[in-house]
């Protein structure tokens, strides 16, 4: 599942995926991803930009839970 964020004028994919996400930790590479051919536009993108965003929420549910084998 994604989120969809609209950009704000001069914002770059960092400053939108902070202002809607909270983080850009291990964000910004998934954005790029998910919305092929938005680095064309430069990096300020132009206000109204449509993007699509990870779900963190869905994100971390994937994360696996380590085993310790050994103490």
């Amino acid at each position: 599942m994604t989120i969809q964020a609209i950009a704000r004028e001069g914002e770059t994919v960092d400053e939108v995926c902070w202002r809607v996400l909270g983080r850009t930790s291990n964000v910004t590479e998934q954005v790029l991803e998910l919305n092929p051919g938005i680095a064309a536009l430069g990096a300020k993108l132009p206000a109204g930009t449509e993007l699509l965003l990870p779900d963190l929420a869905e994100a971390a549910a994937a994360v696996r839970e380590t085993i310790q084998l050994w103490d």
